[in-house]
């Protein structure tokens, strides 16, 4: 994004050229900085002594300056890491430029899009985890991918620290710091907001021209955006009182749906074992199918939400966010199970789907609890297989069919006609039986 960033993975910086695969791209940055950076390399730094920091970068003006505070506070080397997880290759463009002008000593960039939808997107679709009836989790899974790999990266560089922007009022120094407990208990977590006496812009401005790291150009955002795969998230300015309504420009991700097209558009997705794996009979990776359904839901303007919630930390925020592609799959997948589970189960699976759902906006992505809870639900998801036909107009998304092999609908059970399956006689006695309890406890209270 074009502005300040408060936390790694916004859309208020620019980054670099889209990385292929899973490479890692790998520049040995030379910083010219003197004074007193250069010269607490050579020692201990002011809080302490570190050798080397994998700092979670996305080039805005918080990680520009956290890059030289590390090498001043800590004495240590930095590397910069940046994941691809769907931010946008405007996010990437540049980093090199700027982690260099900051001070880095190399910069790691992964892209991490398909692991990003296929192992965390994709069992929260199938688990059914929504946090607080509306949020479809987008930045909380976010998080533990990016995090998992700064282990991984910290491993390979020999980093014995880590570090990110995230605040100290929010949700995702939580889940990056579990994940790093979880991962590698060993490496030491160094959260600048926690510690630095920069209190906000102007001050981060101040001092990154007192170290010689280049201030951002680009206009400030009057919003905190997060930006991945799966959705982007608006926080801020006018949002930050609950009255107010959104304003029309603020979107990006979706059309008004006052302006989106007046021809209804149908969409089939198809589903294995609980997991979309086509869209209109075309199969598709994991993060091609949700680019597809982001393009087509968008210009629809499906998926809005705008919502306050209850953070980890206690406090209430408000939030809107855009999820036009993972509320089409969201539909159509719990749709499906209304086939293929039988009532008991869909009660179970929804009542573990609340606490699945806790533990990832918690940040508990790697606790043995949900990964547990993800077997109940690969398990149970076995057979749900098939499609879901889905009509989506101005905003609005309705099943209009859905058919599975395993199908637990029997339309000659279920007819309205006489069948040899179902005798109504036999209704008589199960209602007897049933309402057994209620008529007991009426004759105590009659007596009689």
């Amino acid at each position: 994004m074009v502005g300040w960033d408060k936390k790694f993975g916004t859309t208020r910086s620019a980054g670099v050229k889209k990385p292929q695969g899973h490479a890692i791209i790998r520049a040995a940055l030379r910083s010219d900085m003197e004074k007193v950076i250069s010269e607490s390399k050579k020692g201990s730094g002011l809080h302490g002594k570190l050798e080397k920091v994998v700092l979670a970068y996305s080039g805005g003006l918080d990680t520009s300056v956290i890059v030289p505070w590390l090498r001043e506070n800590y004495g240590c080397d930095v590397v910069c890491f940046t994941a691809d997880v769907g931010q946008g290759i405007k996010e990437l463009e540049g980093l090199e430029e700027k982690a260099k002008a900051s001070g880095a000593s190399q910069l790691v960039v992964k892209d991490l899009k398909e692991e990003f939808v296929r192992d965390y997107i994709f069992p929260c679709l199938r688990a059914g985890a929504i946090y607080e009836r509306k949020y479809l989790l987008g930045t909380s899974m976010a998080r533990p991918v990016i995090a998992k790999v700064m282990v991984d990266v910290a491993k390979e560089v020999g980093a014995d620290a880590v570090s990110h922007g995230c605040t100290g009022k929010g949700n995702d120094q939580v889940r990056f710091e579990l994940t790093f407990f979880a991962l590698n208990p060993k490496l030491q977590v160094v959260a600048p907001w926690r510690e630095w006496d920069i209190t906000g812009r102007e001050d981060a401005i101040e001092y990154a021209k007192k170290h010689n790291v280049p201030v951002p150009a680009t206009k400030k955002s009057i919003y905190s955006r997060d930006r991945n795969l799966l959705h982007l998230s608006h926080e801020g300015d006018i949002l930050e009182d609950p009255a107010n309504e959104p304003k029309k420009d603020m979107y990006m991700m979706s059309s008004d749906p006052e302006d989106a097209p007046d021809q209804a558009e149908y969409i089939e997705i198809g589903i294995e074992a609980g997991l979309p794996v086509s869209v209109n009979g075309k199969k598709l990776s994991p993060a091609s199918l949700l680019t597809e359904l982001n393009d087509i839901g968008g210009k629809h303007g499906i998926g809005r939400v705008d919502m306050v919630e209850n953070r980890l930390v206690g406090m209430k925020s408000r939030g809107v966010y855009e999820t036009p592609g993972g509320t089409i799959l969201f539909i159509a997948a719990r749709e499906l199970e209304s086939l293929t589970l039988d009532r008991e189960t869909i009660q179970v699976k929804d009542s573990l789907a609340l606490k699945y759902a806790e533990l990832v906006y918690a940040g508990r992505w790697f606790d043995p609890l949900r990964e547990s809870m993800d077997a109940f639900m690969e398990k149970i998801t076995e057979t749900t297989i098939g499609s879901v036909t889905l009509k989506l107009y101005k905003g609005s998304v309705t099943v209009t069919g859905r058919k599975s092999p395993h199908s637990l609908y029997r339309q000659d059970i279920s007819s309205f006609e006489s069948g040899q399956i179902y005798d109504q006689a036999d209704a008589a006695g199960f209602i007897r039986l049933y309402g057994l309890p209620m008529r007991v406890r009426a004759m105590l209270e009659q007596g009689v």
